[in-house]
């Protein structure tokens, strides 16, 4: 797979550089996809391209650091930041980083999934690499749409093809609709005697695994609408059972490449390792997710957690003595800084000692050639678990919720060696924990909530927490947020959108429950 991406890094660099400027108008992505030559929109490289593009921009991870980690990582208290322009922390607006993943991934991701499903349209020879491109385009608007809620959707990034450049905002209700109808029609028709796909970099062109990403993608995708809309929701949850993901070699991950330099490097890694700030010291775990593996003996707290990672804010270097023993992590608060006043700077705070005491991610976790999770089979059987639990559909839940459990330990390994987790620990922890069906619900989306935390897509686990409210997350307590002391519930418009879309961007924005703001809710967060 290395190899691949080591092809395709100069056909990515050349073909970005349409889109990765400047991307304030539709206009910029709405190009043909001849007009760079044949090679560049080999469908192959399209479908690579988009697959990279999805774990982050090549732009110095700029969607990744805003939305990903200053935001939805701090507001599901995953990470915990004191760095003053870590805004999500403090539930504070900073309109350019809301509007970061909006101004990446039009250009970045949509382009080139829509480019590929048109270029391969109506081609047998291209059949498989088109419904993947179908897949991956539903990967990537779920995404969107759970961020935003109405987004262009139906005529976005097909421009060229229709001359039409300012799109329609679709309602978040109809994008699922069509994205649940993508899913399953594309999934159905791949097939192995078919196309070989060469530039899938996620699972070199395995149909069978394709087949059961697409139908664990397709149970997420029902999943979400659990409360906004159960007779849909359990109608594509059935098409799912017994089609899904078996086990962690069905993960669906990206082998980034750090001799590719920031183009192919992990996006999490970059901004956590601090290539563009202090982020490796002055952002640690949270303390609610730590004190959660504590408090259950949880056998990942010694696996994702060190301390004494870096011992000053003044060098980059890793300490080769981190600490792993699991009694002495310790998470930072949310909601602190550095000001020097009571009760918010942190180093007031009583689990103070020194920043060098609280927990860093595993250095595992960050490796510049790491894996970027995208969807897991952990995430899969808790999803079944829950929709055993809340409809009978699919099984039992307590032998989907320990499957769920049980890989969300064990998957660990595909980080790193040093991180793995064995099935008898495992089990152990089960033991101690047994599923209990009165508190199913509470169970199931808490270990989500973890899970996610440990893949780094704090993006889902913000998702899955609107969509379940669980677990109980306290707000932090700040002065003058922009939410009125509430967790945020989406991103609001890029104000860019009030220029180069203006009628659409418009009608959009008044139409948003509770107002174009980071309290507004989308559609399926009832």
């Amino acid at each position: 797979m290395k190899t691949i991406i080591k092809l395709y890094v100069p056909l990515l660099l050349s073909g970005l550089m349409l889109a990765s400027s400047c991307t304030k108008d539709f206009e910029k992505i709405n190009t043909d996809p001849q007009s760079v030559g044949q090679a560049e929109y080999n469908p192959n490289y399209l479908l690579s391209t988009a697959q990279l593009n999805y774990t982050g921009s090549i732009d110095f991870a700029y969607e990744t650091w805003r939305g990903n980690l200053i935001y939805a990582s701090t507001m599901m208290q995953g990470l915990s930041s004191v760095i003053s322009y870590w805004a999500g922390d403090k539930y504070m607006l900073n309109e350019g980083y809301t509007a970061a993943y909006w101004e990446k991934a039009y250009p970045d991701q949509v382009k080139y999934a829509a480019d590929l499903v048109e270029f391969t349209k109506g081609k047998p020879q291209y059949n498989n690499v088109h419904q993947m491109g179908r897949i991956w385009k539903a990967l990537i608007f779920q995404r969107l749409t759970d961020l935003y809620g109405d987004i262009p959707y139906s005529e976005a990034g097909t421009g060229y093809y229709t001359g039409n450049l300012y799109p329609k905002y679709d309602s978040q209700q109809a994008i699922y609709t069509d994205l649940l109808k993508e899913v399953d029609e594309a999934t159905t028709a791949l097939n192995a005697s078919g196309d070989a796909v060469s530039g899938d970099l996620v699972y070199a062109g395995d149909i069978a695994k394709w087949k059961r990403f697409g139908y664990s993608l397709l149970l997420r995708m029902a999943m979400r609408l659990t409360k906004a809309d159960a007779t849909l929701a359990q109608t594509y949850i059935n098409k799912a059972v017994g089609k899904t993901m078996i086990g962690d070699a069905d993960n669906a991950f990206f082998k980034h490449d750090a001799g590719g330099g920031r183009p192919t490097q992990n996006r999490n890694a970059q901004v956590l390792l601090g290539d563009g700030g202090q982020e490796n010291y002055y952002t640690r775990w949270s303390s609610t997710f730590i004190n959660y593996l504590k408090t259950n003996a949880d056998p990942r707290l010694s696996k994702v957690a060190v301390t004494k990672l870096y011992l000053t804010d003044g060098t980059k270097t890793q300490n080769p003595n981190f600490i792993t023993t699991a009694a002495v992590q310790k998470g930072m608060p949310n909601g602190k800084d550095l000001s020097g006043i009571a009760g918010r700077d942190v180093r007031k705070d009583p689990s103070y000692t020194d920043f060098t005491d609280y927990s860093s991610p595993h250095p595992g976790m960050l490796k510049r050639e790491g894996n970027t999770f995208i969807l897991t089979y952990a995430e899969t059987e808790l999803l079944w678990a829950e929709a055993a639990q809340r409809f009978g559909i699919g099984g039992s839940a307590a032998t989907h919720y320990n499957a769920g459990v049980i890989s969300a330990m064990t998957y660990l390994s595909q980080y790193d060696a040093a991180m793995a987790i064995t099935t008898t620990d495992a089990n152990t922890y089960l033991t101690a924990h047994p599923y209990v069906a009165a508190n199913g619900l509470d169970m199931i989306a808490t270990q989500y909530w973890a899970h996610t935390i440990t893949m780094l897509d704090f993006y889902e686990a913000w998702s899955n927490w609107r969509r379940t409210g669980i677990p109980a997350l306290v707000p932090i307590v700040y002065p003058n947020t922009n939410t009125g002391g509430s967790i945020p519930r989406r991103f609001p418009y890029p104000l860019a959108e009030g220029v180069s879309n203006a009628a659409n961007y418009k009608a959009a924005s008044g139409a948003v429950p509770g107002g174009d703001k980071l309290v507004g809710k989308v559609w399926w967060d009832k």
